[in-house]
Parts: C-alpha cells; structure tokens; sequence
C-alpha cells in the first residue's frame, strides 16, 4: 500500500461537544428517564474517538488512554470484544461458558481491565450500543454521529467532536451466491459462530461448511465440540497453494500450532476435510435439507463426475471477509487492492490514513487476524499520542517491537490471501434463476443481462439496471458477488460510499442536527 506521508493536526485548545436539548428542570429528558444513560457520555471533550471496540478499537483505546488522553470508544455491541472476542452479555456468561471457544482470552481480559480503570477515572468515555452512521470533517478536527441504542425501542442522538478519529470497525463475511442459497438454514460462517460465542447456541445438527480460508476450521472445531454433526469442511483451495509462498508460514511457528489444535479437534470428531471442493446448492422446501458438494478443477469449475449429495439441516458459507469502510469512504480516505479482491484504507507505517487526523486499524486496513489487528491498533495510538504531543508516548524500542509484529502478521495475512483466493469460474456455479440479490430478489440471469445489454462494468452500474444492492443490506451481501460477476477480472471491489452507514429514523436524524451558534 502507498504510504501517505506523516502528518496530524494540531490539538486545538477548545472543540466544544452538542448537548442534546434539555427539559424545564435542566435535565436532559432522555437522561432523567434513564439515568444510567447519561453516566457513559464523556463528561469532557475526548481528545480521541475510536469506532470499533473489537482488538484493533480496544488495544488503540488503552493505549492512548495510557499515554494521557481523554477517549470516547463507541461501539453497537453490548459488550467489547468484537467479533473476534464476541461473549453472552455480561448476566450470562456463567450460564452460557463460552471461555473455550476462544483464542487470548489474557490479552481480551487485560485490555478490559485497562479500559475500565480508565473509564472509572472519567477518562474513558465508553459507549455501547451506539451505532455511529457517519462522521464529518470539520475546522478542529471530526464530528462523529451516533445513535445510541441502549433502552430499545427508543433511541438518542449522541455527537462527538474530537481532534482525531480512529476507525477500526473491522469486517464482514464474504458471500458467493449458489443454488438454494437463500433458504433457510444457510447461513455465513461467521454468522455460525456467531452464535456460539454470543449465545452458546448450536445452529443444526448435521452441518456442512464451505468456502475458503482458515476461518472455515475453528468454527468447525467449535460447532462439533458442541456436539453437531459436521459432515464436511469443503475447502475450495488446494493446500499446495502455500507452496507457493512458504517463508511468512514458516516464519510464524504459532499459526502452524493453532492449524495443529485445530486438525486434532476434526480428527478426534472424524471430521472430513475435502480440499478442492465446494459447494455448489443447496435443496430443500421449507429450509435446506441436502447439499451439493463438487471438486473444483484449477479455475474453480466443478468438475464433471464429481457431484455428491449430502443431507444436512444446516450450511455455512465463508469466502473470506470485506473490509467495513462505510465511515472512511465519505471522508475521502485513499483505498488500496488489498491483495484478496477487496480495496482496504490505505495507512503509512504509523496508521495514519491519507486525510489528515484519520487513523485506521485493523480488518478496515485489510484482513489479518486479531493479533495483526492488535498491532496495529496500538501503532495506530502511538501515532495519535505524536500527533497530539501527549507526553505518555511508550518507549521507542516497545514501538519499534510492536510494528516488527506487525509487519509478520501483515506478510502472513498476504501469503493467506495468495493461498486462498476467490475461485475464478465460480459463476459457473449459477443458473440464470439463482438469487443474487436476496434483499431484491434479483437473479444471476438479470445481472448477466445488465451486463451483455446493458453493458455494465460494475456494481454500481448493475444496481441502476436491476436495483441489486438497494435492500436493506446496502449490497454488503450481494456486492461483491455482482462485482465478480461483471467486472473486469483481477479488479478489486470497491464498495459503495454511504453518507448514512447504519439505519436510523427521520426524528433521530433530526435529533443530531447541531444548533446554530450564537453568532448564527
């Protein structure tokens, strides 16, 4: 990725935050409903905001806050953790144990521990269930829009202003569209695990996996130590693929031990791995009672021969994840080909995106794993506390160590992406009747239309033709997916820019309108 060169604002002396309207008593109203309410707003300015409160979010937020600054780390989960670290909310995790399903729980707990020394001091303003939808640049720095969600159904309008803003909102699963895809009992691998790690619950009972990817192991490990039935792992890659860059592999002893704990789980549960091997539909009525399973030759066509069918109550597809760049894209971030068929931000060695005061870590740089993110989380505070001359700024030599680390899981990430890629003739798979677009029920045979008559080079262009992408998803489902079917091969997907990043009301928009100065 090009490197932007070094640069930050200055920190300005006063960026003064909106105060949401108050009631006859000179309470705010949503406050005097809710008391608890009005204890996770920042009681002062921040100096930060983070979005994102997975590894990357929490790791830069300890940091900064170490180093002296204020901090407001806003995230729509109920708890930290992301996706990555995802637990039963906080009243049942004794009843729901979820502690085995996880990798580095210390490093989870640590930081926890960190971010609540600090919010007990008042430095840390930490706001949970509040889904930032955009963020705007301004002459001191950023104004960030959220809507707070914590006492559903209602909701609260909450804007920040900070002098710098760190975006680490991390990634979402990837999807090939097949036969049969949008029944019921289909769903994403990361959609699967999901539910375990949040809930404890088990999709089905006889479970088939597919797609590409490392992912597609720890969550077959955990759905067969939960006591499903995995009848196969459907790997389209072929394992010779890393041959083909050996050293990051070799050079990370720890990722070979974590591939080694994983087959050892598949093998006492006699779990078939099948490389080379997709699946291409699913069937059923009333939800998917079978699969089809197929070996794929080097382009990724199933091969004549090879077709099996394989009952199962429950499917789960991961074609690798799509960097969540909903928030930098209408802030003029540059994008670069993050070498796995998706635009990541693009960040100098400090983080520092191309807009000056804009940081980003984590899966927005590129998909790399919790510990990358981790690394990165923290260079990316490092730079914030040198923009801003804070005078906590960690040693140089730890620095220096923690972007080594970074750079190791940056190769790897490369080397995992090489291995793993898209298969090129996965449209193959399609009939002219296969959904594409589930929020528009518009089909692979429509796409291709739009493309031969149409003569549409991308997503943007097939959603003006056949309005694929305008449901509730945004085309975060099916984007990519049309992007593969119509563009030039080799082209990464660029995702669309949205002012609005997450869905809210007309009154909670109206809500968030800043008031006109005094000398308006």
């Amino acid at each position: 990725m090009r490197e932007p060169s070094e640069r930050g604002p200055g920190r300005p002396s006063e960026h003064p935050t909106r105060e949401p309207s108050r009631n006859a008593t000179g309470e705010h109203p949503e406050h005097a409903e809710h008391p608890e309410h009005a204890a996770g707003l920042p009681s002062e300015p921040p100096d930060l905001v983070v979005v994102g409160a997975g590894p990357a979010g929490m790791a830069a937020a300890a940091t900064a806050l170490d180093g002296g600054l204020r901090v407001a780390l806003a995230d729509s989960g109920a708890a930290p953790g992301g996706q990555f670290w995802r637990h039963p909310p906080d009243h049942a995790r004794d009843v729901v144990p979820t502690a085995d399903l996880h990798h580095d729980l210390p490093a989870y707990r640590a930081l926890r521990a960190t971010l609540e020394s600090h919010r007990r001091t008042g430095r840390l303003a930490l706001l949970l269930n509040h889904h930032v939808w955009t963020a705007v640049r301004t002459e001191h720095g950023f104004t960030v829009h959220a809507m707070d969600r914590s006492h559903p159904p209602e909701e609260h309008a909450v804007v920040l202003h900070a002098p710098a803003l760190l975006v680490a909102t991390g990634a979402y699963d990837r999807q090939l569209p097949f036969p049969g895809w949008d029944l019921p009992g289909v769903l994403t691998a990361g959609g699967l695990q999901s539910l375990l790690k949040g809930g404890g619950v088990v999709a089905g009972r006889r479970v088939v996996l597919g797609g590409t990817g490392p992912f597609l192991l720890p969550v077959a490990a955990a759905l067969a130590a939960r006591g499903a039935e995995v009848v196969a792992v459907c790997e389209a890659a072929a394992p010779s693929n890393w041959l083909r860059r050996p050293l990051p592999l070799l050079r990370d002893p720890a990722k070979w031990a974590e591939a080694a704990r994983y087959a050892a789980v598949l093998a006492r549960h006699r779990v078939p791995v099948r490389t080379r091997t997709a699946v291409v539909a699913a069937e059923g009525d009333a939800r998917v009672a079978a699969v089809r399973t197929a070996s794929l030759d080097g382009d990724g066509r199933p091969l004549p021969g090879t077709e099996r069918r394989i009952d199962a109550d429950t499917v789960g597809v991961g074609w690798g994840f799509v960097p969540q760049l909903d928030l930098l894209l209408p802030l003029g971030c540059d994008l670069a080909d993050a070498g796995d068929g998706t635009l990541a931000a693009t960040v100098d060695a400090g983080q520092r995106t191309t807009v000056p005061g804009l940081y980003a870590a984590g899966e927005t740089c590129g998909v790399g794993g919790a510990a990358l993110a981790v690394a990165e989380g923290r260079l990316a505070a490092v730079s914030v506390l040198t923009d801003l001359a804070a005078p906590g700024r960690p040693h140089p030599r730890r620095t220096a160590g923690v972007r080594r680390t970074a750079a190791r899981h940056r190769a790897f990430a490369r080397a995992m992406a090489g291995a793993h890629p898209l298969p090129p003739a996965w449209p193959a798979w399609l009939t002219d009747d296969t959904t594409v677009c589930r929020c528009e029920e518009v089909t692979a045979g429509a796409v291709r239309t739009a493309r031969e008559e149409g003569r549409a080079s991308d997503h943007r262009q097939v959603k003006q033709l056949t309005r694929a992408g305008m449901g509730w998803c945004q085309g975060r489902m099916c984007g990519p997916a049309v992007h593969c079917l119509v563009a030039a091969p080799g082209r990464p997907y660029a995702p669309a820019e949205r002012l609005v990043a997450t869905p809210v009301t007309l009154g909670a928009l109206a809500d968030s309108v800043e008031p006109p100065s005094a000398t308006t």
